[in-house]
């Protein structure tokens, strides 16, 4: 059972249902807000603890794109924790494609170096007991109907990973729609070169699917965001099999950290060409997944980021 569990991005969207749900479950003793804002975490944490009605919510301010944050929370961190759920990501905000001190993407920053840093400073801890749950995306595999292409790596080398991350890769052509595949495919491949390299913690990458009511289409330029926000996801995508409500991908989460059948290292997501249904191992779409070297060259290039 996981009875003390870590979401970030905890606030609001896919996080903050996943606390929910997770909370109406009686082998839940304590759920770990990991927030970027006070403030939000805080309100946050007072509309759980009235829709669930239990007091069990403890925040942690953490901003995973900024990894000194992230070490210091983990260094507030007074036990260790069952369950990791490392949900916070998006789009990059307004500045994608703006490098960090740490010379990443802000997009890459977001989605994947702070989660790194989170789960290395939690092993290196004893922090983490049970399970790590990193939340991917179709978009590692292409979303056709999305126009989100297939991440096109030539030859997935260390290099070449550390070039999705740092945006050298994309030159003038930085579209954060292709990219934001590309960097949650290396995040996907590091969490298999993880499950290979700490075989006592439990890995797996698990996609939410194409869930309503998220915050990530806050960060997609103004007309994307539109069509998506309001005309797309509510009205044309349910009827593709290509959107599920905010809790149907929440319960993703919460049932795959529990379920035994899904294998360390395995990334499970929608069936080809949808975004909703049944999970399914995504190596049977994509056969680069199960590359070891590729995942091994992947966890390699991100650490390069890691002071």
């Amino acid at each position: 059972m996981n009875q003390i569990i870590m979401i970030t991005g905890a606030n609001a969207g896919i996080g903050k249902d996943t606390a929910r749900q997770l909370a109406l479950k009686k082998e839940t003793k304590k759920i770990y807000l990991a927030c970027r804002n006070p403030a939000k975490a805080a309100a946050a944490k007072k509309e759980l603890e009235e829709a669930s009605g239990r007091s069990i919510f403890e925040i942690l301010i953490m901003d995973v794109s900024k990894p000194d944050s992230v070490r210091n929370a983990v260094k507030e961190l007074n036990e260790p924790i069952d369950a990791l759920i490392m949900n916070a990501g998006g789009m990059g905000g307004k500045t994608p494609e703006e490098i960090t001190e740490d010379g990443v993407t802000t997009i890459t920053a977001t989605n994947l170096l702070g989660h790194v840093v989170l789960l290395d400073e939690l092993l290196k801890e004893g922090k983490l007991k049970k399970v790590a749950l990193y939340a991917s995306s179709e978009a590692a595999r292409g979303i056709d109907k999305m126009g989100m292409k297939r991440p096109n790596l030539k030859t997935s080398s260390v290099d070449e990973f550390a070039s999705v991350f740092d945006g050298t890769a994309y030159g003038d052509n930085f579209d954060p729609m292709q990219v934001y595949g590309a960097v949650k495919y290396g995040g996907t491949m590091w969490m298999a070169s993880m499950a290979r390299k700490t075989p006592e913690i439990k890995f797996i990458s698990v996609s939410p699917g194409g869930t309503r009511g998220t915050e990530g289409f806050n960060d997609m330029p103004f007309l994307q965001r539109i069509f998506f926000k309001y005309i797309g996801m509510p009205i044309v995508m349910p009827l593709l099999g290509m959107s599920h409500s905010l809790e149907k991908g929440a319960q993703r989460f919460v049932d795959s950290i529990s379920d035994v059948a899904l294998q360390s290292g395995g990334f499970y997501a929608s069936k080809e060409k949808v975004l909703t249904g049944a999970l399914i191992d995504q190596s049977t779409i994509f056969k680069d997944l199960t590359n070891k070297q590729f995942q091994d060259n992947a966890n390699e290039a991100i650490h390069r980021f890691i002071k």
